[in-house]
């Protein structure tokens, strides 16, 4: 039989009472735990048997006498909240005994419709629990899913710790509670305390190896181990039972307790992402938007429990959804600044502003109240981490690179493409692929990282690269952003051109992300530099020419500051500064720069190397936009023959050749020199084939220009499939709204419309101007083509009004870009004095309009 002490009632109660005896030993757990006492050495404290700190622990079916209680609570030290708390746990339970023993029934009561028979979850239901329906709803349905295989019955909540676990089995164990005869808990975070609860349980239904079992002759271990095997039998004699593990992080742990045969349901909570075959993983992510803002109100007391975010004011949600996404939608963190808003009766919108100023310090707090997550998210991520260290120093490592990355979109093969910048323990590990697999798992364990195998993508939680920044000292924190740098600077494409847009796309986010990092910590070395002009080039690529400039003005700035051997570099951003303001149409600002940049080339390279010849180009193309063809055709001359110098004897040219003879055939198509032009065009487009392939969207260009040609010779069927070539390629490469697109879709409308075909040019125009428009604004000079394009269309269908507005608005466009005496603007002010002309006969019957090529 059990040893019995003084301190103990030897009678023994119903099992409907064992809740409250669980609840009691639960709290005393964890109070003795955070002291850090054993149970012995809290017996020999508080003047008590250790058996009997034991039995209270584990809600062994003995009332513990109000003396026990009390010595028990002057041993703990407990606050005045936290005594309160203890003491009405206490109280609450020998309030809700008979008040004689013998009246108590020798075996378990009938339970009440609908509650389970044995219910031992040691938590009252969450008042605050917010949404999560979805996943409430698809848990269940997988649960009770009709499948010969036990473990289809067998499921894991899976998540980043604070993502609300605990709290969806705790509310899925309520909620469902009256469909299960039995429903047990145990805290699976360590190996302690999953075997006393599983001993608890032992006891809770009076198996009979408890029963036996003499204290005196048994070691605990194998006391535990007996208890173990009975429960784990118990479970696979019996249906209609839920049991949860909670907090099993440790799958090998939970395997060794896991009922071997599945008749009823398990269900874990846990942030292991591999649980092997133990159960099939649900994963939980943050809350959304209005569940994360509901949640937050409720629990700070400024909503009810039952009350709808419409009952907010628009103020207070506007200031909750501020926080809820400065917080992540993190559970945890939501449920700290609820307790914060409630506890200290600030207003949301001043939280916000101590958050943003006192971050560290109000994730490291947690309310003083009684709470079922004790731990705040500094705290709880902080534990991860110290385990992930103790086990794998790569993987620690690896946490700290991804704080400083962007979270969202990590590329696994930045850690193999920058391992040379990475510490010699990461770089070890990223410059092996199993290593790198190995480490990458160690972190998942936790669920501190996903891993998204289908992109080959990490992403890390914001809030959970706020905490690992937080821990580590300001130089610790510079030197883990500098590799960053480094790192993102190695994986991102050397060359940036059609070739390697889509590994430019891959890294574009990383090296935004650290883009912002070169400005906070005002890093200078050239790597840094590089990779502001390299992800700039790639943004004008895309069109995205806002983005582009301040990261082209802070390249700019280091190289000025660099060493006199590094500065000729300074050239590269104010040639790509130029042709940025060349592509929105500030012409006058883009020559500046253009001469600018060849001056400093020059002088450091010579007059005749190869690397002036972009210069070269460059000014000669803008040369040619402004109308001065002369200056132009000189330009692109000594381009052409610095390349042919460049070239080897007996090869082929130069494949960059292709750049200044496209700009010498727009010259002869503007000069009227169509066949010239032809020759030119198919020579580039020969070399550029030649250098990239038949497929590669480097053609686009040449074909266009050759279609161009061919469509002012009056050849239209060839124009048309060369215009359709260039738009295939350029819509594969570069998706259906880049503004280089509309060129190939403006000139298949001019066209269409030269062979009076209407109906198919309208609304390629439409596009063509819809696309520079939005990509380039509606007064750039690209913009006048599509423009004038429409103009001449409604004049040809006699629509004299709105041609002559189509026109109107060229003209000012070309008049700004390009000056009035452009020849361009020349010829678009005639046809618009034209369409003008036409509305004063419209009733004349006379056709004023001759459709010409705009």
């Amino acid at each position: 039989m059990t040893h019995m002490t003084h301190e103990e009632n030897t009678e023994e109660y119903p099992l409907e009472h064992h809740l409250g005896l669980s609840a009691l030993g639960r709290a005393l757990r964890r109070h003795r735990r955070a002291l850090g006492l054993t149970q012995a050495e809290l017996a020999e404290r508080a003047g008590i048997s250790a058996d009997s700190v034991s039995h209270i622990e584990r809600g062994v079916p003995h009332l513990p006498r109000p003396e026990t209680l009390a010595l028990l609570i002057e041993a703990l030290h407990l606050s005045p909240e936290e005594r309160a708390a203890f003491i009405a746990l206490a109280t609450g339970l020998r309030q809700s005994l008979p008040s004689s023993p013998s009246a108590l029934s020798p075996s378990p009561s009938p339970r009440s419709p609908g509650q389970p028979e044995i219910w031992n979850v040691p938590y009252p239901r969450n008042p605050f629990f917010t949404g999560r329906e979805d996943l409430l709803q698809q848990l269940h349905e997988q649960l009770w899913r009709e499948q010969p295989v036990a473990l289809a019955q067998s499921w894991a909540i899976s998540g980043l710790g604070g993502i609300g676990k605990t709290q969806i089995a705790l509310e899925y164990a309520y909620r469902y509670r009256q469909e299960y005869r039995y429903v047990f808990w145990i805290n699976a975070a360590t190996r302690e305390s999953l075997l006393a609860d599983m001993e608890a349980i032992a006891d809770l239904l009076g198996l009979p190896e408890q029963e036996r079992r003499d204290q005196h002759q048994l070691h605990q271990q194998n006391q535990q181990n007996q208890a173990v095997q009975a429960v784990r039998r118990w479970f696979a004699t019996h249906e209609g039972w839920l049991l949860i593990l909670d907090n099993a992080d440790d799958v090998a742990l939970a395997q060794e307790v896991a009922p071997l045969e599945r008749t009823g349901h398990l269900l874990l909570t846990s942030r292991a992402q591999a649980l092997g075959t133990l159960a099939k993983r649900l994963d939980v992510e943050e809350m959304g938007m209005v569940e994360g803002t509901l949640f937050l109100l409720r629990r700070a007391n400024l909503l009810t429990s039952g009350a709808a975010l419409e009952q907010a004011t628009p103020e207070q949600q506007a200031d909750a959804e501020a926080i809820v996404i400065e917080l992540g939608f993190l559970p945890l963190a939501l449920d700290q600044a609820g307790a914060f808003l409630d506890e200290v009766g600030c207003a949301l919108a001043a939280y916000l502003d101590l958050y943003r100023s006192r971050r560290r310090e109000l994730l490291q707090r947690r309310s003083h109240l009684p709470a079922e997550h004790p731990d705040s998210v500094a705290t709880t991520w902080s534990l991860s981490f110290a385990k992930v260290e103790r086990r794998c120093p790569a993987a620690a490592e690896l946490l700290r690179l991804c704080a400083f990355l962007e979270p969202d979109t990590i590329p696994e093969d930045l850690f193999s493409a920058g391992s040379a910048a990475l510490s010699p323990v990461l770089q070890r590990a990223a410059s092996d692929i199993l290593k790198l697999n190995e480490t990458i798992e160690e972190v998942r364990k936790f669920s501190l990282l996903q891993r998204h195998p289908d992109t080959g993508m990490l992403r890390i939680h914001r809030l959970v690269q706020a905490v690992l920044r937080d821990e580590m000292s300001p130089q610790q924190q510079r030197r883990w952003a500098e590799r960053a740098v480094r790192a993102t600077q190695l994986a991102f494409p050397a060359r940036v051109e059609m070739a390697t847009s889509a590994l430019c796309l891959r890294y574009l986010a990383q090296a935004q992300a650290c883009s912002a990092l070169i400005t906070d910590y005002a890093f200078t070395f050239a790597e840094a530099a590089s990779l502001l002009y390299r992800t700039a080039l790639y943004l004008h690529m895309r069109a995205l020419f806002a983005q582009a400039e301040p990261l082209l003005q802070c390249a700019l700035h280091i190289w000025e500051q660099a060493p006199d051997a590094e500065r000729p570099r300074a050239a590269h951003a104010l040639n790509a500064l130029a042709a940025l303001a060349a592509a929105q149409g500030d012409y006058a600002q883009a020559e500046t720069l253009y001469q600018q940049a060849l001056h400093i080339r020059e002088e450091a390279l010579g007059l005749d190397h190869p690397g002036i010849a972009p210069s070269l180009n460059n000014l000669a193309d803008l040369s040619r936009l402004r109308g001065d063809y002369a200056q132009a055709e000189a330009l692109y001359h000594r381009a052409v023959r610095i390349w042919e110098q460049a070239s080897t004897p007996g090869e082929m040219d130069h494949p960059k050749i292709a750049h200044p003879l496209m700009g010498l055939a727009h010259l002869a198509l503007a000069q009227g020199d169509y066949a010239v032009a032809q020759e030119l065009f198919e020579r580039a487009l020969r070399l550029r084939e030649q250098a990239a392939g038949p497929e590669h969207a480097e053609l686009a260009q040449p074909l266009c220009g050759l279609a161009d040609a061919y469509r002012l010779r009056g050849d239209y069927a060839q124009a048309e499939t060369l215009y359709r070539q260039a738009l295939a390629l350029w819509e594969q490469a570069m998706g259906p709204e880049h503004p280089e697109l509309a060129h190939a879709l403006n000139g298949l409308a001019d066209l269409y419309r030269l062979q009076g075909d209407e109906t198919q040019a309208e609304p390629l125009y439409r596009r063509a101007l819809r696309i520079w428009e939005r990509a380039l604004g509606p007064t750039h000079p690209d913009v006048a083509h599509a423009l004038s394009g429409l103009a001449a269309l409604y004049a040809a269908q006699g629509d004299y009004p709105q041609a002559a507005s189509l026109y109107q608005r060229a003209l000012a466009i070309r008049e700004q870009a390009l000056g009035a005496a452009h020849p361009t603007t020349t010829a678009t002010r005639a046809k618009y004095d034209e369409a003008l002309h036409g509305i004063r006969h419209h009733d004349t019957g006379t056709d004023v309009y001759a459709a010409r090529p705009d």
